[in-house]
């Protein structure tokens, strides 16, 4: 700790001011906006957009039989699949962008969308 005798005021002052930016940017860098849409794809291929705005239910073929996709309240899930391990029923509603359950076994997955594009590890 023989380091910080080395500060002087002005120092510490641009200190705090680098964090306060770092913390007031990190949301903003993140924001992904309103959730608008919900992306069904059934083999890598888009098999429907639907609107979060508006309530339905819709089934989707896949190699192992039908997954149901449930959009309720500007949100969305996978209510069941055929899959063993259950794990795409699992992730439960969805409803930021960027949120995503996938039915491997089934080739079938489920993606929020919104106004923003959103990034995370795989867009860098």
């Amino acid at each position: 700790m023989h380091w910080f005798g080395l500060f002087k005021p002005g120092d510490w002052l641009i200190v705090a001011l680098g964090l306060a930016f770092c913390a007031a940017a990190f949301p903003l860098a993140w924001q992904a906006g309103v959730a608008e849409k919900a992306i069904v794809r059934r083999g890598g291929d888009v098999f429907s957009e639907l609107e979060l705005s508006r309530n339905r239910r819709i089934e989707v073929p896949g190699p192992l039989g039908i997954t149901t996709v449930v959009v309720d309240q500007r949100r969305v899930r996978v209510a069941s699949d055929p899959g063993l391990r259950q794990y795409c029923v699992r992730q439960g509603w969805l409803s930021r962008p960027g949120e995503i359950a996938i039915c491997a076994p089934n080739q079938v997955s489920v993606e929020v969308r919104g106004s923003k594009q959103t990034y995370d590890s795989l867009a860098y």
